[in-house]
């Protein structure tokens, strides 16, 4: 089963916290977000390996555009 991890905010993708093939753990951070000059983090809702990483720090994402496929 894959979960497509999306971002819940528009705004500027700051950091890529994972690497395709890694694991990443339940609630664990997937990328820090910037809008409205806070930082937010959008955590994975499961335990499971990084299928497929779809943004870049500097990418620009509005709401429920993909970041990433757990």
């Amino acid at each position: 089963m894959q979960e497509i991890i999306e971002a819940p905010i528009p705004g500027k993708i700051l950091v890529v916290n994972i690497t395709a093939g890694n694991t990443i753990q339940e609630s664990g951070a997937v990328c820090i977000i910037e809008a409205m000059k806070m930082e937010n983090p959008i955590m994975s809702p499961v335990k499971d390996s990084v299928k497929a990483i779809l943004v870049l720090p500097s990418t620009i994402v509005k709401t429920d555009d993909k970041s990433a496929v757990i």
